[in-house]
């Protein structure tokens, strides 16, 4: 099924409610022709706000501008807009089989018996739903309900997807199954499509791209492996993953050092500025033998916790607080011992001020 690939410009859009509150900031953001991005953030933070908006279900602020395909739709009612939407839980019509919830969009259109079927036909080709016309959502499986929701948004060939937290209600082992099955299913779809949620490993999975928001705002977009690996704030640091706060006073920050075990590390020049500096759990290198050169630190392991695919070490080391550290799930390090620990200087990021 061939579906335009429509770029989203947002510029300038805000949102105060009747009350004086301000749901979005005055935001900027732009979604490529056949993208897949994620609005991510925690409850609060302004990305269901701002789905709604691109989708017309709330009015912006003045000055506020939505384009789809440089037309301009701020004023457009959701009916003229040409979005399709998946919700928390599907919202299917109980009493209709699968291929009438697929071509409902349809038949309220006016579309002609032998097009819905057509289109209905190739949807459930598409979507791998053979042999399940003529189920009710009752007799579905979760991803099969899943699927049939994702179907009938697109059967009306929309110019954008938007995905309200379509995962949030399943349970955990359901949910990681459910969630690399949509991601495959839009990248085959090839549609733009904006998908709404809090968390990080379902964006990860799912988007082309990331919006990490915070407060109203937009703190950084990227793909993933950027956002994680080179935050450009310490929000987006902390809520992509798992970091640890290291302290340096200011004659360690003037050295440009941190102290870490009873050596001194040399800091990257990106956090020359900080007397915070942030690390992920994974980057902290921990052995039972103490090598003796100036790259390595000595630590207590104060805890081990066992998580099945790997093992979180508790550290306790002089002039910092407790640290951290994720090791493989064999790894020797039992809670008493001394160990010795190693940070490379590229896995410090900044903090930006942040305590």
């Amino acid at each position: 099924m061939e579906l335009e690939r429509t770029r989203v410009d947002v510029v300038q859009c805000a949102k105060t409610y009747a009350d004086g509150t301000r749901g979005l900031q005055p935001t900027d953001l732009t979604v490529e022709p056949g993208e897949v991005l994620a609005l991510l953030g925690p409850s609060g933070c302004g990305k269901t706000t701002l789905l709604r908006l691109i989708a017309g279900l709330e009015s912006p602020d003045a000055g506020s501008r939505i384009a789809f395909g440089g037309t301009d739709v701020t004023q457009l009612p959701i009916e003229r807009r040409g979005i399709g939407m998946v919700f928390q839980h599907y919202a299917l019509f109980p009493q209709m089989t699968v291929a009438a919830n697929i071509g409902y969009g349809l038949r309220i259109r006016g579309t002609d018996a032998a097009e819905e079927r057509r289109v209905v036909g190739e949807l459930v080709d598409l979507v791998r739903l053979n042999g399940l016309e003529n189920k009710r959502p009752a007799e579905l499986s979760g991803g099969q309900r899943q699927r049939v929701a994702l179907a009938r948004a697109v059967a009306v060939r929309p110019r954008v997807l938007l995905l309200d937290e379509p995962l949030t209600a399943l349970d955990a082992k359901l949910k990681e199954s459910l969630r690399d099955e949509l991601a495959e299913l839009l990248r085959r779809l090839h549609i733009t499509a904006i998908h709404v949620t809090h968390d990080q490993q379902e964006a990860l999975v799912i988007a082309d791209r990331l919006a990490v928001m915070q407060a109203g705002r937009i703190v950084q977009v990227g793909d993933g492996e950027t956002l994680y690996r080179t935050p450009a704030h310490p929000f987006v640091a902390a809520f992509l993953g798992r970091v640890n706060r290291l302290q340096r006073d200011e004659a360690a920050r003037q050295r440009q050092v941190l102290p870490l075990g009873g050596i001194e590390l040399p800091c990257p020049a990106a956090c020359a500025a900080d007397t915070v500096l942030l690390v992920r759990p994974e980057d902290i290198e921990v052995q039972l033998d103490y090598p003796g050169d100036e790259a390595w630190g000595r630590a207590e392991v104060t805890r081990r916790s066992f998580l099945g695919e790997r093992v979180q070490l508790t550290l306790a080391l002089t002039g910092q607080p407790p640290m951290q550290a994720e090791v493989p799930r064999d790894h020797p390090a039992r809670q008493g011992q001394q160990v010795a620990i190693r940070i490379r200087p590229e896995h410090l990021m900044p903090s930006h001020g942040a305590s």
